[in-house]
């Protein structure tokens, strides 16, 4: 299950830093926490699905991993990226 591509654009244009940019850990943590709320409403309809719960928590990882680096790297980036998408307390 991917993201659809307009919704993919609009989260990428949202929280790039500068135009073309796709591939700065923001613009990952992102689509990647944007996918985890529809494997969420997936999982509410799915209970049993094992095979996409693996692929979840691999997912959950790599968000894990990139807000790791963002937090070494840049601190108040860090910050400001979860208070916008409400991931942490």
């Amino acid at each position: 299950m991917s993201l659809q591509p307009q919704v993919k654009i609009e989260v990428i244009s949202k929280y790039q830093k500068q135009p073309g940019d796709t591939a700065s850990p923001e613009v990952q943590v992102a689509l990647i926490s944007t996918r985890l709320e529809q494997l969420k409403d997936h999982f509410a309809k799915n209970p049993k699905d094992h095979h996409s719960r693996r692929g979840l928590l691999k997912l959950v990882g790599r968000r894990k991993r990139l807000l790791k680096y963002l937090d070494r790297t840049s601190h108040a980036s860090y910050k400001n990226l979860i208070s916008e998408l409400g991931i942490r307390k």
